[in-house]
């Protein structure tokens, strides 16, 4: 296929070149010999005027129409310009005829032949003060001959083979132009085929490639890095999501064949344990559904005038139980001034809650969590700032990833399946939002989260 690939570039800049060339060749040809014909034509209207200049001088001061200025003038003409004339007087009588010239210089026999058959004629009146006072017939070749032909052939072979020699370097440059590129697909073909085979590593090497071939090459090397990511991503989901599944799973089912075979008795204590792992996999799921209902791009949002610190008391009244029975410190500031955004109260105290959770997971007894509202320019949103255990450089990038945890032992222990940051960045992103998040390990991290703001009259 990149054989017949190359052959067929190959064949169509040869044929371009050809086209080009050729219609360059003869452009330059038909303009030189448009005008080179002109120039013949203005010359020869020049030795055809001196002629009648000259027979009206001559009339003027003799009364005759010949004179030896005239005559030889005349013959000059005759075997230089291959220009022959008849000259009549006002009556219409010849008075001197130079074609009987062209029969002996061409040795063509009679005159009236050749001037038939290779010649062109033009008649000029003679004419004194508005009086026509005779008649000036020329005869002249009808294409070029002498020097006239020889230097036009010699311009033309001049053209042609420059033509031949332009052809003949486009056709070499069009052969190495189709292999380097050609060997770009090539190599790109190749790469591809390593991707289909699940080759995840493989990259395309931008450096042996043509200027034009580096934009795919970026492209294809960024898809394979994604791919791989996203390989990653799905392999270690699948180990987690079995994980949060197996074990609860695992736990109601010697918990009810216990039951079934006399071993336990369901007392309420023990039916509770049954349903808090039930409950796990209630989560799990509406966990999941979250995620995916944020995920949707067709996703609507009751949007109206929100004004953020009660959206943070409400927050506040919501934790504050758990953050007291975890001896965790809980600090909500209150802001100065009022602030308003326009969004989904609903999806806001969602994106809050993912966060805050996060904070309260992985922060430590004795230590503190802090929420206040701050404003950039024209976003306003919340800052959350935690004094846990912060994350790792190498995870930064990967936090909005879906299903992504850093610390698996550590997630496991709380119960996530690490979608919640996914959820926040997805109804960020609808609110036409941004998330910053900056993160030391064992210091803490701080989460901001922005919305436009929008004045209040």
């Amino acid at each position: 296929m990149l054989r017949t690939l190359r052959s067929k570039v190959l064949f169509y800049f040869i044929v371009l070149s050809l086209c080009a060339i050729f219609l360059t060749s003869f452009s330059i040809l038909w303009g030189f010999e448009e005008h080179f014909t002109e120039y013949l034509q203005e010359d020869r209207e020049g030795d055809i005027k001196l002629i009648n200049e000259e027979v009206i001088k001559e009339y003027k001061e003799t009364g005759n129409y010949l004179s030896i200025e005239v005559t030889s003038l005349l013959h000059q003409q005759a075997m230089t310009n291959r220009l022959f004339y008849q000259i009549y007087n006002g009556e219409g009588e010849l008075l001197v005829d130079t074609t009987n010239m062209l029969g002996m210089m061409e040795r063509m026999g009679p005159a009236g032949e050749g001037l038939a058959s290779e010649y062109q004629t033009g008649t000029y009146d003679i004419k004194l003060d508005n009086r026509n006072i005779g008649t000036t017939k020329v005869y002249y070749p009808k294409g070029l001959y002498g020097a006239e032909s020889t230097f036009f052939n010699t311009i033309k072979q001049y053209i042609f083979g420059a033509a031949m020699i332009i052809l003949i370097l486009s056709s070499l440059f069009s052969m190495l132009f189709s292999k380097r590129l050609t060997d770009g697909f090539t190599q790109l073909t190749r790469v591809v085929r390593e991707l289909q085979n699940h080759k995840r590593d493989i990259r395309m090497p931008i450096e042996i490639l043509t200027e034009e071939m580096v934009p795919l090459a970026e492209s294809f090397n960024d898809l394979a890095e994604s791919l791989s990511k996203e390989e990653i991503l799905r392999k270690r989901f699948t180990a987690d999501l079995a994980h949060e599944l197996r074990t609860p799973l695992a736990t109601l089912r010697s918990q009810i064949e216990a039951y079934q075979d006399g071993i336990w008795e369901p007392t309420p204590n023990r039916l509770q344990q049954s349903h808090n792992e039930l409950m796990r996999l209630v989560r799990l799921v509406n966990e999941m559904e979250n995620l995916l209902a944020a995920e949707n791009p067709q996703i609507k949002l009751q949007k109206t005038d929100i004004e953020l610190w009660k959206i943070l008391t409400h927050i506040k009244n919501q934790f504050d139980p758990l953050f007291y029975e975890k001896a965790v410190n809980l600090k909500v500031i209150e802001p100065l001034d009022e602030h308003w955004i326009f969004g989904d109260k609903d999806r806001i105290i969602q994106i809050l809650t993912n966060i805050i959770n996060n904070a309260f997971q992985y922060t430590s007894s004795g230590k503190s969590v802090s929420i206040s509202i701050v404003k950039q320019n024209q976003f306003v949103g919340f800052v959350v700032k935690d004094e846990g255990v912060g994350i790792g450089d190498e995870d930064l990038p990967y936090l909005y990833e879906r299903f992504f945890r850093g610390d698996k032992s550590r997630d496991r222990q709380t119960g996530g399946i690490g979608i919640g940051l996914s959820i926040v960045k997805a109804l960020v992103d609808a609110h036409h939002g941004e998330v910053q998040i900056i993160s030391e390990l064992k210091k803490g991290t701080t989460v901001t989260v922005l919305f436009p703001y929008i004045e209040r009259k």
